[in-house]
């Protein structure tokens, strides 16, 4: 099982100096393993497993310390499990024997701890484990409650700073995730108390540019207190969040001389000298190991520093990660999206064959009586050229057998938007009976600009288990798809994909412009109103055509209902539809 969900297995690399670097007098030196690991919410047994196993590579390698994410027993967001009280026993059982798995490498875990005697009674804490126990505790305090995070309804926030475990003299402090973005947190205070090491613990969701935030925070932090700072991320995808890794060490001079993989699952084991520093501390510490030896071992594990992905190939590698692990987490090991010839359906296609391999993925052509000859030989040329099987299913049979049922109840009405849907939905029903059929997983293939808008079909192409571009604005979309025919040297995605004026086929000469703006105004448009949550008058004031402006937010507010309905897909946005944004469907107010 493990095996089938982490199919590339951790790979500590190990590199070595013809002549070690002498260590420099007064410093000792630390051995330590980055554990930035793929888990699943809830799985505890796997997760143990899974973390076990890095502990015994990381003994194997003699490390002194070996780090794992926030909540890594349960894996983040645990949600509203961790309101069950049987859930919340099983997570200590499984702390006590991962914890018995310790042997001399000082192990932090992220766990959810039960509190007596506070409301609510959990806090969100690592446990410190070594030599087969648990010596001591360190709780969050600062629990973030905006954007897609809820903490404060589930955790009390801790109030302690400490305590300081001493390795080899050197005094290292632990704190999770949020503590460290405040400048008057517990780190700035940890380290006026005598830390020389920080650990931070996280579990930091993706969206666009959110590595070099954090890079950007862990430097600024570094550079006031003067203390190196060691950040370990989770990675993986978890229904609409995506983890990116990217954990990294940052030195007292806030350089960056560690960075483990972005989007992968990633053992990084390496030696780092640190100087300790002769202060008094007012904070509880344990000793874990109590001096240098008095000859170091030759250094033979130096940081490494992978490099950092391009924006688009960034947002890329998030859609390829959150696909392949909503698809597998969930039992799933094929999936099927229809195949129009158009951009959306085309790199939702590249995506899905980068998760899961070719042979996992079918397309589904299911032309109607106005689709154009080019979107037909597009979709088998995409197909071809990615390597899936494909299906084709004409529509005109269902589609005249509907038209036929209606035909009397639409006597009189002229034909509109009703009947262009309607070939949305048989080609929904197509998609979702295969799926239950064969069993595999049906990929929406709409876009951040129509799912904002309302463009697209209740029933019909919003049918389906996971909406993978659903956080990706039009104009997104064409990058993305440049940026992976770049990084295919070749034509993967047709260039007459990219290049053909966007249409939905469900009329006569139809395209997207006959019913929207141009999708640059657009998309800046939906940015400012659903990202930036600025009023029209804002937006209006900056220098957009009032009307549009008009047009689209009530277009976005109109359509709530819709997207309430719609499959999760993967965030890679500051703000995405879904755990992000939450408005009332029945709402009167308008900015």
């Amino acid at each position: 099982m493990v095996s089938a969900r982490f199919s590339n297995p951790i790979a500590v690399i190990r590199f070595e100096y013809p002549k070690p670097p002498p260590i420099l007098g007064g410093m000792s030196r630390l051995r330590i393993a980055i554990a930035q690991l793929n888990l699943v919410v809830g799985d505890l047994g796997a997760n143990a497993s899974v973390i076990q196993n890095a502990i015994t590579r990381a003994e194997e390698s003699d490390c002194d310390l070996v780090v794992f994410p926030e909540l890594a027993l349960t894996s983040y967001p645990p949600e509203d499990l961790v309101l069950r009280p049987a859930f919340v026993d099983q997570v200590a059982e499984t702390l006590d024997q991962v914890a018995a798995h310790t042997g001399n490498a000082l192990a932090v875990i992220g766990f959810t701890e039960r509190v007596e005697g506070e409301t609510p009674n959990l806090a969100n804490s690592v446990a410190l484990c070594v030599s087969g126990k648990v010596i001591g505790v360190y709780r969050k305090q600062k629990l973030p409650n905006y954007s897609v995070f809820d903490e404060a309804r589930y955790f009390v926030p801790g109030t302690q700073d400490g305590p300081l475990l001493s390795i080899k003299k050197i005094r290292v402090a632990v704190s999770i995730c949020e503590d460290i973005w405040s400048s008057d947190g517990p780190v700035p205070r940890q380290c006026a108390a005598g830390a020389d090491l920080v650990i931070n613990v996280n579990a930091s969701p993706y969206y666009a540019g959110r590595l070099a935030m954090r890079e950007e925070m862990l430097t600024e932090r570094t550079r006031q207190t003067g203390v190196p700072v060691l950040s370990v991320n989770l990675v993986g995808g978890q229904d609409e969040l995506v983890f990116d890794g990217g954990s990294m060490l940052v030195d007292r001079d806030g350089q960056v001389v560690a960075r483990a993989r972005q989007f992968e699952e990633d053992l990084m084991i390496f030696d780092f000298d640190v100087l300790p520093q002769e202060k008094t501390s007012d904070l509880p510490e344990i000793e874990v190991s109590p001096s240098a030896p008095e000859e170091e071992p030759d250094l033979d594990f130096i940081p490494r520093l992978e490099p950092v992905l391009s924006p688009d190939s960034e947002i890329y590698a998030a859609l390829v990660l959150g696909t392949r692990d909503y698809v597998r987490k969930n039992g799933f090991s094929e999936v099927i999206l229809g195949l129009s010839g158009g951009i959306d359906s085309s790199l939702v296609a590249a995506i899905a064959v980068d998760a899961l391999g070719a042979d996992r993925v079918t397309g589904v052509l299911m032309p109607s009586r106005f689709s154009s000859a080019g979107s037909i030989t597009d979709a088998t040329e995409l197909a071809a050229n990615l390597g899936l099987a494909t299906l084709t299913i004409p529509i005109e049979p269902a589609h005249d057998a509907f038209l036929s049922m209606l035909a009397e109840t639409f006597t009189g009405s002229e034909s509109g938007l009703a009947e262009e849907n309607l070939q949305a939905r048989i080609r929904g029903t197509i998609l979702m009976t295969i799926s239950n059929k064969f069993g595999a997983m049906v990929l929406t293939t709409g876009n951040k600009s129509e799912i904002a808008v309302g463009y697209s079909t209740l029933y019909g192409d919003m049918a389906g288990g996971f909406a993978v571009i659903k956080d990706v604005s039009k104009t997104q979309v064409v990058a993305l798809c440049r940026d992976r025919n770049r990084q295919s040297e070749g034509e993967l995605i047709p260039l007459s994909v990219i290049n053909k004026p966007p249409s939905a086929e469900l009329r006569p000469d139809q395209l997207d412009s006959d019913s929207l703006p141009s999708y640059d105004v657009l998309d800046s448009i939906i940015e400012a109103y659903v990202e930036g949550d600025l009023s029209l008058a804002d937006i209006i004031a900056s220098g957009a055509d009032p009307d549009t402006v008009r047009q689209v937010a009530g277009l976005i507010d109109r359509n709530e209902y819709k997207r309430r309905q719609g499959a999760p897909g993967v965030r890679v946005s500051p703000k995405a539809f879904g755990k992000d944004r939450r408005l009332p469907i029945t709402n009167r107010w308008s900015s």
